[in-house]
């Protein structure tokens, strides 16, 4: 996917990174052309990632964040910090997510962090989900909904990002999410009704004291940062966006709410969740506003012009207020 956000760097750069997390003597010899060695990988939105062939023939995924200078969203700042968190508090799951084996913070070889992590031979399952029978999906998507459930087991000091400063309240975190979100689309002159869904959500606050437990999610576990193999998961992915919230923010619940989105029958299942109460409903209907809001305004942050790609997000943040009024 492309996107201003993805920090590309040269043959050279990617030498002296391989240089520095694994030795010298790992460095590919010879000068050899992209796709020798290196092949980027294009299905993310955010961070460029490359997959690398060392010289004795292990391969590594490198991800390197935004450039220095490329203005991102608030929530997306210091992003790598929290998805290396992330993958540090995962271990404690029986979650499949990739193995880091170096981090750099320090600017000193590029203008960014970045991390090299351990390749893992399988197939993404946004990429092929649609090549898969009812069946296979169905599994899958069953399967998807049972690693939520235990990734949302874990708790947290408080609500907010993974690394502090969190706050006591979920009202207060989310309010804060969602006049952050606001205000990065008022900086870039984003065409939204800012009032009409700051009044929306003010007058259902009330319904997010329910939420008093802090607990880990990914907000961000699409199908297309889930790796399968042979009809099983392998490993989930880009772990930047989680933080401790409510559980019922997860992606797999966006389409009980709004169908556009898929059919979320099987993740249901897999995650156990049988009925929804009124106050969760509500609470969904939040989230999905939250969520279409800022994937109207993150297309401007990322220089996407796709017009049909566009489009469909301002129908489903309409589609959002509309449920919520």
């Amino acid at each position: 996917m492309e996107s201003i956000t993805k920090n590309r760097q040269s043959l050279d750069s990617l030498r002296a990174m391989v240089a520095r997390a694994y030795g010298d003597d790992q460095v590919p010899s010879g000068t050899s052309s992209e796709g020798d060695w290196v092949q980027e990988l294009g299905h993310g939105w955010f961070n460029v990632a490359y997959r690398l062939r060392l010289r004795d023939g292990y391969q590594a995924v490198l991800k390197v964040a935004p450039p220095a200078g490329v203005e991102v969203m608030t929530y997306e700042r210091q992003a790598m910090a929290n998805e290396l968190t992330a993958l540090s508090l995962l271990k404690q799951t029986d979650v499949p997510v990739p193995v880091v084996d170096f981090a750099d913070s320090s600017g000193e070889l590029v203008d960014a962090g970045w991390f090299m992590m351990r390749y893992v031979d399988a197939d993404n399952y946004g990429v092929i989900r649609s090549t898969l029978s009812a069946c296979e999906q169905d599994k899958l998507d069953v399967a998807v909904g049972a690693a939520t459930r235990s990734l949302n087991a874990l708790t947290g000091p408080a609500f907010g990002p993974l690394n502090g400063p969190g706050v006591p309240s979920w009202r207060q975190c989310f309010l804060g999410m969602v006049a952050d979100v606001l205000h990065d689309g008022e900086r870039r002159d984003v065409d939204l009704d800012y009032a009409g869904i700051h009044t929306l959500v003010a007058a259902h606050a009330g319904y997010l004291d329910e939420v008093t437990e802090p607990r880990f999610v990914e907000w961000d576990l699409w199908p297309s940062n889930v790796l399968i193999r042979d009809g099983r998961i392998e490993c989930l992915i880009d772990h930047e966006r989680a933080f401790y919230g409510d559980p019922l923010i997860e992606a797999g619940f966006v389409a009980t709410q709004q169908p556009a989105f898929g059919n979320p029958t099987a993740f249901v299942r897999g995650y156990g969740k049988v009925t929804f109460t009124e106050n969760e409903r509500i609470r969904r209907r939040l989230y999905n506003l939250y969520l279409t809001t800022t994937m109207v305004i993150e297309a401007v942050y990322r220089g996407r012009t796709d017009p049909d790609r566009n489009a469909w997000a301002r129908a489903r943040l309409a589609e959002a207020m509309a449920r919520l009024s």
